[in-house]
């Protein structure tokens, strides 16, 4: 199981595919990256040799931000956008949409399950006295 990055990929998948489980390489870059380093984007990554390896990650650090700096920088611009008061920061900062879809329905993967509003449920109230009998 070759291993790039601090990321196991998958031994038995094609290496084009298995290089998509690194955060930040999509389909385009898998390619561009094997083609740089001369590597057949057919080959499992059982089939891999060392070298092979050591090329692969050569391209990626001279060439591509993945894993963890790609994830810090993308939390800083996030921050940065909330520290600057403009609408999308505010937008992460409600947890709501930030690309302008609606929220009326919908959005419940950035909104949360529903909460429900209106329905006002009373304990049960203890029973009355009896009001004395007025006169005798």
């Amino acid at each position: 199981m070759p291993r790039i990055l601090g990321v196991d990929l998958p031994k038995e998948k094609r290496i084009d595919v298995s290089l998509r489980y690194l955060y930040g390489i999509g389909e385009s870059n898998s390619r561009d990256i094997l083609k740089e380093a001369g590597i057949d984007p057919a080959k499992r990554g059982k089939d891999l040799s060392e070298e092979e390896v050591s090329h692969i990650t050569a391209v990626l650090q001279k060439s591509y931000r993945v894993e963890g700096d790609l994830r810090r920088e993308i939390s800083q611009n996030i921050k940065r956008l909330m520290d600057i008061g403009s609408y999308r920061g505010m937008r992460h900062k409600k947890s709501l949409p930030v690309r302008g879809q609606r929220t009326k329905t919908n959005a419940r993967t950035r909104k949360g399950p529903r909460k429900n509003v209106g329905i006002i449920r009373v304990a049960e109230a203890p029973a009355k006295k009896p009001a004395p009998a007025a006169g005798k």
